[in-house]
């Protein structure tokens, strides 16, 4: 072998950087929810590190999902390595707040120094990992953070977990000219949220998005953590792409259809309650310490000046609460699963709800009282008592 040909065979391999931890960390902690725990494929439990001119560019996919993400490094020498993503954010972590030196080694060993630490670890072949697409130059939305950060907090609990409901495994996504609209529903119960008055360029008609639940998750703790105003959305035949600041996650689509959510939106529920929301919430708490483990079944039942709310099982015993209310309609007694209006109540925090019916076998409609900036309903089906 020519001397030439090995000096860059060996200079290929190198990467040395100095890194401050808390940049470091702030960018392993953000990408720790993408690296697969437990696979078959070892390269999936390492981070894709690649340095160039300033940054240090880092990388996990679970191949569903992937994030990449950079923060500011001095690159003495660029190159790229794996380095296995849980072991390196529980060790960085305990490092004192300190300059990083991170180098690739002979054999895919990378050597980890800091102060006075000292630390080689086993990474694996650069080539190993997989190629993750790359952000479209078109057809690339903006949306403001906090819009999609209200919108999954107020969606993403109704998705269904069970694997074999394929479609409703995400929230559904549409966005119009001047509107956003999120939907997500497993069957038993539904959350709509829409918000108008918001002008999206580059949209014509509909454009309709199955988000999986992973990513939607994934997209929540992000939205949390930053400071940007808007995000970037894009996607292509098989991809969705999330640019939120320096930070970008992609995920595979959900293909399927959606089912038809309009469908199941109620629309003469005459029979309609006002209550705080904190009050309920802790009625319904206490009650359902005594509904029957499986199904949290829950009673609640109209009259007139106020709403009962009772459980019983045979193991526990039987609870009742009352709440005052300024219901005068006709009596009704509809039973619901616990769960399912706690989770609404802890989405819309303080303030009233109203609680909307029809009859016993109907399903009820849920929202905040006041009239705010979004359109927030919640629909569940009753159950039978």
């Amino acid at each position: 072998m020519p001397v030439e040909a090995l000096a860059s065979a060996t200079e290929t391999a190198t990467m040395e950087i100095t890194v401050s931890k808390f940049e470091l960390l702030k960018e392993l902690t953000a990408t720790q929810g993408v690296v697969e725990r437990k696979t078959t494929i070892p390269i999936l439990s390492n981070y894709l590190f690649e340095a160039s001119s300033d940054k240090l560019s880092l990388t996990a996919t679970d191949l569903d999902l992937s994030l990449r993400t950079v923060c500011n490094a001095k690159v003495k020498k660029e190159g790229s390595c794996t380095i296995p993503a849980r072991k390196l954010h529980d060790y960085v972590k305990l490092l004192p707040d300190a300059d990083i030196t991170i180098k690739l080694l002979e054999n895919h060993w990378i050597s980890i120094r800091c102060g006075r630490s000292n630390t080689k670890m086993v990474g694996m072949a650069r080539s190993n990992f997989p190629t993750l697409p790359v952000f479209p130059t078109a057809g690339v939305v903006k949306i403001p953070a906090q819009v999609l950060r209200a919108m999954i907090a107020k969606t993403g609990f109704a998705i269904a977990s069970e694997e074999s409901r394929y479609t409703l495994n995400g929230a559904l996504m549409v966005l119009k000219p001047e509107s956003i609209t999120m939907v997500a529903t497993d069957g038993h119960r539904l959350a709509h949220i829409e918000r108008s008055g918001e002008k999206f360029e580059g949209v014509s008609g509909e454009l309709k998005t199955l988000v999986p639940k992973k990513a939607m998750d994934e997209l929540r703790s992000l939205l949390d953590s930053t400071d940007a105003e808007t995000i970037e959305f894009a996607k292509d035949e098989s991809t969705l792409y999330f640019r939120i600041g320096q930070r970008l996650l992609t995920s595979r689509q959900l293909t399927g259809q959606f089912p038809n959510y309009e469908a199941v939106l109620p629309k003469d529920n005459n029979k309609s309650v006002t209550l705080a929301g904190n009050e309920l919430s802790a009625a319904i708490s206490r009650v359902a310490q005594f509904a029957d483990e499986r199904s949290r079944a829950v009673r609640l039942r109209l009259e007139k000046g106020e709403v009962k709310l009772s459980a019983s099982s045979t193991e526990t015993g039987e609870s009742e609460d009352s709440l005052e209310t300024s219901y005068q309609g006709d009596s009704l007694t509809v039973g619901f699963n616990a769960q399912y209006i706690l989770d609404f109540l802890k989405a819309v925090g303080a303030g009233d709800v109203k609680l909307e019916f029809k009859d016993p076998q109907s399903a009820g409609q849920l929202r905040p009282a006041d009239s705010e900036d979004y359109k927030y309903r919640y629909i569940v089906m009753p159950m039978r008592i």
